[in-house]
């Protein structure tokens, strides 16, 4: 008889005990199970199903060993789905939470980079766009992303892309500068063309938009009747860029609007419907970086994230 109880409380023990390991290995089956339907997801380019097998996971197994890891793909996944502000609201995100995460580098890097995509859809993806004559506050915090990177994570393996996107929005913020310039040039308010053409030169002078800030500010003054001014920015412009297409073959400057359009009385009784002229205008990417406005860093180029569940 006492073995008979001996005997029933050893399988009783023993049914406890698997029953108590039970939901342990139920929850990590269903964790796992989870991430790898998200995985799937990624794999085949449902970003959005990618995107809720993500949260689901992070919302259900907030401290398991996926969480870190979804939040990244978070990330990854807005960005591939063209969401670029939920892209930047998940690493903001990642990086409130983890700022001494071993790979809050890829946070930073994917903000950057979706500020970089910022206001880009579909047909400017397959499409050849002019993004310098978009609005530049993007570019202005990509550029900011990229530098964060750069200076917290130097030797991140996010760092050369960085580095080759920031050449891109200098290159891209000073021709905006430019574009507002030959605004103003049509607008009569010289000055204020020759203000961006010096803060061309005067703060973004590895661009190649240089030579261009340079005519910007000579066919300024002129119209200005600064002369000494004119002719200190046509020295620099002749000494460092004698083949821009705004100098002849002796090194003059080829005004392409004079004192007597400006002031014609046909025009201004006409209210500039007679006797009209077109503005000067500076573009010209093509002698100084060919194909600079069809060609730019691959703007899909966007790695997963390396980390791997504990």
């Amino acid at each position: 008889m006492n073995a008979v109880k001996h005997g029933l409380m050893i399988l009783l023990v023993g049914l406890l005990a698997a029953c108590a390991s039970d939901p342990d290995k139920e929850k990590e089956s269903s964790e796992k199970q989870i991430y790898d339907q998200a995985q799937e997801h990624l794999e085949n380019d449902n970003y959005t199903l990618a995107v809720k097998n993500l949260q689901l996971l992070e919302s259900r197994f907030p401290f398991g060993p996926y969480a870190e890891q979804a939040q990244l793909e978070i990330i990854y996944a807005h960005y591939r789905s063209l969401e670029p502000e939920a892209a930047i609201a998940a690493a903001d995100r990642f990086i409130r939470l983890h700022p001494q995460h071993p790979n809050v580098d890829y946070a930073y890097y994917m903000r950057g980079l979706s500020n970089y995509t910022e206001g880009q859809g579909l047909l400017e993806r397959f499409f050849p766009t002019d993004m310098s004559q978009r609005d530049p506050g993007a570019a202005v915090q990509a550029f900011e992303d990229f530098r964060q990177l750069l200076q917290r994570f130097p030797d991140s393996q996010y760092a050369s892309d960085a580095r080759a996107r920031m050449v891109h929005l200098r290159n891209r913020l000073a021709r905006y500068e430019i574009n507002v310039a030959n605004y103003y040039f049509k607008r009569k308010a010289y000055m204020a063309a020759a203000n961006r053409g010096r803060y061309v030169v005067e703060n973004l002078p590895q661009t190649s938009a240089v030579p261009d800030a340079l005519a910007v500010m000579v066919q300024a003054y002129l119209l200005l009747d600064m002369d000494d001014l004119a002719e200190r920015s046509l020295t620099v412009l002749r000494s460092n860029f004698p083949q821009h297409p705004a100098l002849d073959e002796q090194g003059n400057f080829n005004s392409t609007v004079g004192k007597d359009q400006e002031q014609s009385w046909l025009n201004r009784a006409t209210l500039g419907l007679v006797d009209r002229y077109d503005p000067p205008k500076f573009d010209n990417r093509p002698v100084f970086v060919p194909g600079e406005g069809e060609k730019e860093v691959n703007r899909d180029a966007a790695p997963r994230p390396s980390m791997r569940p504990r």
